[in-house]
């Protein structure tokens, strides 16, 4: 099947908190492998898994010291062998992450880099020597706060990390790493993977003369030093969509893979479009919904509006492992289920490649983790200001009576909220009215719809909160409606505007008019 991801819906997983199959109370591959009947009757295409390499799990699997083996808190590589096998049974693909922008401090590349100034992986890493008063190259700063610069006292330089300093950047200005990453690319594709999805794919690259970012406006009121700058010279280097090519024409080597870019920027939609253009990625996503909000027409139209008339492929998601959980960011913590079935409405009508994060087919809101059970290194920095990134890594729950919600045996590396257990697959199993039940038909409607899975899109001007576009098909036309506030609402439609289709959410055609209740909607065959 060509081109399987464009429209598609990718389930994401994270490995850590899916299914324990050895009660260590942490996750694993089995785990995943147990659970592919349940991925499959959602309907989904494919599956991108977040990190499963051998890692010290500093952030949790994004600092990688193998990259070719799998650790063993998750099993073998025969385990993954299984696993990929038993995917590819099921019709599923596995999209799996790829950490290149920095590794962990204990793989062998770095502690050979680090050993002296003239080793031959030397200049696998960025050095630099500190200024003439002791202090750093520059003033960037790491996202997790602080400069992103460390002292090594044998090499007595600093090496830039844009995240912990247990993940020093690589330099990719050294042609020996780039085919180094290539040859990792290479391992995975010789193993069957479908395809990757590039962790902070513009942070490869930064400037080579390591000169300083310049402010923002001094008054913008940033709740973290990292905001405090322009970050036009340590990340999204023009050399890094050179690199993207390289990985392109690799992947082409290989019967229907496909790339995804995760794009840090102010600039979503440029800095999206630069790497999905022609001979680079096949697709991105942002984080145009990951850090905005209010859920609003204003944010879902502007966010892909720009993408209409582009040839590149966008694509989408509204929660996953690194932002509060959709239901509780845009909705708050009395968000009820028809707002989550909402979200997952209108996303399953989105011009693009659809990720869904797991748990969010059930309406999991955001998870309460005290301070003493909180693992995450960004939360703990930031607290209280932020809880951090564990309320969304907690334990799927999978069974409402069971203990840790039939995760684990074991008490699990994060705590379950109570609200997950009893929002577990189980209770929401045999109620045709579920969640997830919702999200099974919304995933159905879109498979069986090509106007929704590829189709050109058109925004109608509505009234705040109604949000109203049209998904233009080779064969048929939809109108997508949506009520996105809680009070009910009417939406005169267009001439041509023909019969409801069943789609799931709730609403009407009176009189010409779409009649919404509160988080309602509808999709409308529109008459040629």
């Amino acid at each position: 099947m060509g081109e399987w991801w464009r429209g598609g819906v990718i389930y994401q997983i994270y490995p850590r908190s899916f299914f324990d199959s050895n009660d260590d109370g942490v996750g694993d591959l089995k785990g995943a492998a147990s659970k592919i009947d349940y991925v499959k009757r959602l309907g989904v295409d494919g599956v991108w898994m977040s990190p499963f390499f051998t890692s010290p799990m500093k952030d949790f699997g994004y600092d990688v010291s193998d990259y070719c083996d799998v650790d063993p808190l998750f099993g073998s590589l025969a385990d993954f062998d299984a696993l990929l096998g038993a995917m590819h049974a099921a019709g599923l693909k596995l999209v799996i992450d790829q950490v290149y922008s920095h590794t962990s401090d204990q793989h062998p590349w770095f502690k050979e880099s680090r050993r002296s100034r003239d080793n031959p992986k030397a200049n696998w890493y960025v050095w630099a020597r500190a200024r003439a008063d002791g202090g750093p190259p520059n003033n960037w700063i790491s996202i997790f706060g602080g400069q992103a610069w460390d002292w090594d006292t044998r090499r007595r330089q600093y090496y830039l990390h844009n995240f912990l300093a247990e993940q020093p950047d690589l330099n990719f200005h050294e042609p020996q790493v780039r085919e180094a990453v290539l040859d990792v690319a290479r391992f995975w594709l010789d193993r069957g993977v479908d395809g990757f999805r590039l962790d902070v794919a513009n942070f490869y690259y930064c400037d080579q003369w390591l000169r300083d970012n310049p402010p923002k406006s001094p008054d913008g009121g940033y709740a973290r030093p990292y905001q405090h700058q322009q970050h036009i010279h340590d990340r999204s280097q023009p050399e890094t969509l050179r690199f993207m090519e390289a990985l392109r024409a690799l992947t082409d080597l290989y019967d229907d893979r496909m790339t995804v870019a995760e794009i840090v920027s102010d600039s979503y939609l440029e800095r999206s479009q630069q790497y999905t253009a022609p001979g680079r990625l096949h697709t991105a996503y942002n984080f145009a919904f990951l850090e905005n909000g209010p859920f609003s027409p204003s944010l879902v139209r502007s966010s892909l509006e720009g993408w209409s008339n582009s040839s590149a492929w966008p694509s989408w998601s509204f929660s996953n492992h690194d932002v509060v959980r959709a239901r509780t960011r845009w909705g708050g913590p009395q968000a009820g289920d028809d707002f989550a079935r909402l979200l997952l409405g209108v996303l399953m009508c989105l011009r693009g490649t659809i990720f869904l994060y797991q748990g969010e087919e059930l309406g999991l809101p955001q998870a309460e983790v005290p301070f003493d059970r909180l693992r995450d290194p960004e939360g703990i920095r930031f607290w209280p200001d932020s809880l951090g990134r564990d309320g969304c890594r907690t334990p799927m729950p999978w069974r409402a009576g069971a203990a840790n919600a039939g995760f684990s045996k074991a008490e699990p590396w994060l705590p379950v909220d109570p609200r997950h257990a009893a929002l577990a697959v189980d209770a929401q199993e045999e109620d045709p009215g579920s969640t997830l039940n919702h999200a099974r038909r919304f995933i159905d409607f879109r498979k069986r719809h090509e106007a929704l899975r590829r189709g050109q899109i058109e925004f109608l001007d509505a009234p705040e909160p109604v949000l109203a576009f049209r998904r233009k098909g080779a064969r048929e036309n939809l109108l997508c409606v949506f009520n996105l506030g809680a009070a009910p609402k009417s939406f005169p439609l267009p001439k041509g505007a023909g019969a409801s289709l069943d789609y799931g959410l709730k609403g009407a055609i009176v009189n010409g008019a779409a009649e919404l209740p509160g988080y309602g909607g509808l999709v409308i065959a529109e008459n040629a």
